[in-house]
């Protein structure tokens, strides 16, 4: 049964938990568009020897669930911040995937204008600077928008290392008031609140570029 007086109550609990899961998503998401660039890069353009390593650590960390991540890190690095191994851990699983975003939309760059690049002798680093990746990145920017929208709906799992993040309060509140149903579910709409507009505005920039 819903316990009106339960929800008032757990409501700025809540909410003083939304804070900490919009700085992980935030921070976590920096984290992960930088390396997962880094890592596209690496794997199209380094020697071999260096791109296939970094391919193989990619497609384990991309394969292994990030809850086991989390864990295996807070274990390993115990005097590392647990917001701080939530960070690196949600954005270092997440650039293996924008990796392989980047990627599509570095080979999207029309096969012309690496020619005319060539035909101009533009020096290489010029090129991905000026040339291919400002178009790779505009291509890619809904799948990007998408992602950090996952990102920010799986923070939730940094509560299994004791961050205080928006679930970890409501669970919290949930034990200590015997009122997890009220607790759980405000968690929810705000996820819910923050989340859907975000989705839409993915979609209207998506519809924007196709054209």
């Amino acid at each position: 049964m819903w316990d009106m007086e339960a929800a008032r109550a757990a409501l700025p609990v809540v909410l003083s938990g939304f804070g900490v899961t919009l700085l992980a998503t935030v921070l976590g998401f920096a984290v992960a568009v930088v390396a997962g660039l880094a890592v596209a890069l690496v794997q199209r353009s380094a020697p071999r020897w260096i791109a296939l390593p970094v391919r193989g650590l990619a497609a384990f960390v991309r394969s292994t669930p990030v809850m086991v991540q989390l864990f295996a890190v807070w274990i390993l690095v115990p005097g590392l911040n647990a917001l701080t191994i939530g960070v690196l851990v949600l954005g270092l699983h997440y650039a293996t995937y924008l990796s392989e975003v980047y990627r599509a939309g570095i080979d999207a760059v029309p096969k012309g204008q690496w020619e005319a690049c060539a035909a101009l002798s533009l020096p290489r680093r010029r090129v991905w600077r000026a040339v291919v990746l400002p178009q790779a990145v505009r291509n890619v920017l809904p799948s990007l928008g998408n992602y950090a929208v996952s990102l920010f709906k799986e923070t939730p799992f940094l509560s299994v290392i004791t961050v205080n993040e928006m679930v970890h309060k409501a669970n919290s509140f949930g034990s200590t008031h015997f009122a997890y149903l009220e607790s759980f579910t405000l968690a929810a709409v705000v996820f819910l609140l923050a989340s859907w507009p975000t989705s839409l505005l993915v979609r209207r920039l998506e519809a924007r570029l196709a054209h």
